[in-house]
């Protein structure tokens, strides 16, 4: 193979992550400021529908982060978007984006929503005072899986925060939330 053709090659591999996060990318973004809102209160309802836990965690939780629809793709380089809402009981009080970054062995696109439950005081200071908060860095986020659920109870609720990913759809190899950065934005 010819220099030509592995620079070709090359540039191919990396830019597909970005070419299909363009592609996918309308479904990420809300309209609106009231679609937002609208798809977070529905996002919240699938999510409820489909695990009782995350219902009794909503019932002592501080505040929801809500992201009804991340797109994420990858092909070696990964990478995703999607915006959210920071609800207080049912009502949205900010504004956020989440924006994801991977490498390794990836193929594929997806979509999916996610809720990060804040249980304490030092979760919500956390976000409100960080410019950005980093998946994995400063308050324990906890990823519940069906595992971790069963697990769970109003006296066994010990971290910071609590994620639920949902209504995954799409073909990828792996989904996880760290290396996730979240930060405000205007609406």
């Amino acid at each position: 193979m010819d220099l030509n053709r592995r620079s070709l090659l090359a540039f191919a591999v990396a830019s597909a992550p970005v070419g299909s996060i363009g592609l996918l990318g309308n479904r990420a973004v809300a309209a609106t400021a009231e679609d937002l809102n609208r798809d977070a209160a529905q996002a919240l309802q699938t999510l409820y529908r489909s695990n009782p836990v995350a219902v009794k965690i909503s019932k002592i939780a501080k505040a929801e982060l809500v992201f009804p629809n991340i797109v994420k793709a990858g092909l070696i380089f990964g990478g995703g978007y999607g915006e959210g809402v920071l609800m207080e009981g049912s009502k949205v009080v900010e504004y956020y984006n989440s924006i994801n970054g991977s490498w390794g062995l990836q193929a594929g696109a997806q979509s999916y929503g996610y809720v990060v439950f804040l249980m304490t005081d030092k979760a919500m200071s956390y976000l409100q005072k960080s410019k950005g908060w980093e998946i994995g860095v400063g308050p324990t986020v906890v990823l519940v899986n069906e595992g971790v659920a069963k697990n769970l109870s109003s006296t066994t609720l010990q971290d910071d925060a609590y994620a639920f990913i949902f209504n995954q759809q799409g073909l990828m190899a792996s989904l996880s939330i760290e290396g996730t950065k979240i930060s405000r934005i205007k609406r």
